[in-house]
């Protein structure tokens, strides 16, 4: 099997990779892509494709799959290579100086730098410790929404506080017979508007908050969900007629290989520089939520001003005796590579 040869490895093709191929195109550095998922933009597309995003410069409202496709667009004119449903599982150096690495399938690629725009690495949903939770688990409990009609007039139970749970709510309210929010405590860990129009909505009857509570168990036959019970901290329960259950209690990560590259780890995340995401290994550099530095915000916006510090600082290590001239893109153009 032949070699593939590249500038840059980058490993996650989520929305933070797919805009680092675009900043690493206009340093004129060519990619080549790994991902574990079959198809291009990581959670936003496995998870919530139609889950409205509003902190896109640019764009007041944007729903995750539209954007993942208007970022692979973008990286249209740079000729990336995809090698997808692969797992990186080794890296090693060159007698070159070249990163070498291997997938899963038995793909081989020397790199002169890695990017890894990984994500939270491999992921799962946190599952309540329900009694008969799998009976239910892919007809009446879902932990994502990727079709956001599937649940039109259904009597819905939203668990969890955070974005998810809250940004969920608020659009389902559109299309749902009814929603029930549960939550352990009054307040919310969402963006604070978000949560203010939630309340809005709340007063108006449109959402029921039960608040605070948790779930306790469930009720139905045959996968079919016909009510959750839900418990106080006090100890009152409470039984809400339900068609379907959303738990949102967040991702479990799992960096899987990268674990043992000899990265500076800060549980499950990778220490970088702030000034331009490289790691304690000359050569590999890291962006997006699986990079992390003291003060972090964790925001795709973030991850995509990270891959434009990324991909100067590589074009530096690729080229260290060149000269570079900044020219904004608007004077560039794009630069195919």
């Amino acid at each position: 099997m032949s070699i593939h040869q590249t500038d840059v490895a980058i490993i996650g093709a989520g929305p933070v990779g797919l805009f680092a191929i675009f900043e690493c195109g206009m340093m004129n550095l060519k990619c080549h892509v790994i991902d574990s998922l079959e198809m291009v933009g990581g959670q936003c597309t496995a998870l919530y494709p139609e889950k409205p995003i509003y902190d896109i410069p640019g764009f007041p409202k944007v729903l995750a799959g539209d954007l993942i496709e208007r970022l692979k667009k973008q990286a249209e004119p740079f000729e990336p290579i995809y090698h997808l449903g692969e797992q990186v599982v080794s890296l090693d150096k060159t007698e070159a100086g070249l990163w070498h690495l291997k997938t899963s399938n038995g793909i081989q690629i020397e790199a002169k730098a890695i990017l890894i725009a990984a994500g939270v690495g491999a992921f799962g949903p946190n599952r309540p410790p329900l009694a008969g939770l799998e009976d239910f688990e892919g007809t009446s409990i879902f932990y994502y929404v990727k079709n956001r009609e599937d649940f039109r007039d259904k009597r819905l139970v939203i668990a969890g506080g955070g974005d998810s749970a809250v940004d969920w709510a608020l659009s389902l309210s559109e299309i749902a017979q009814k929603i029930t929010v549960v939550h352990r405590r009054p307040k919310f860990r969402a963006a604070p508007e978000s949560e203010a129009q939630l309340n809005r909505l709340a007063q108006e009857g449109v959402i029921d908050l039960i608040i605070p509570f948790q779930l306790e168990g469930l009720s139905g036959k045959e996968g079919c969900l016909e009510a959750v019970v839900v418990k106080s901290l006090g100890g009152e329960i409470k039984e809400i007629s339900a068609d379907i259950l959303l738990p949102f209690y967040g991702l479990a990560a799992n960096l899987g290989p990268i674990a043992h590259w000899g990265l500076q780890l800060n549980t499950t995340h990778i220490m970088v520089d702030p000034k331009d995401c490289s790691t304690n290994t000359p050569g590999i550099f890291a962006i997006g939520d699986i990079a992390t530095y003291p003060h972090k915000l964790k925001l795709i916006l973030t991850g995509f001003a990270e891959a434009a510090q990324a991909a100067h600082a590589i074009r530096a290590y690729v080229h260290p005796n060149e000269v570079y001239h900044f020219e904004y893109s608007t004077t560039s153009g794009v630069l195919v590579v």
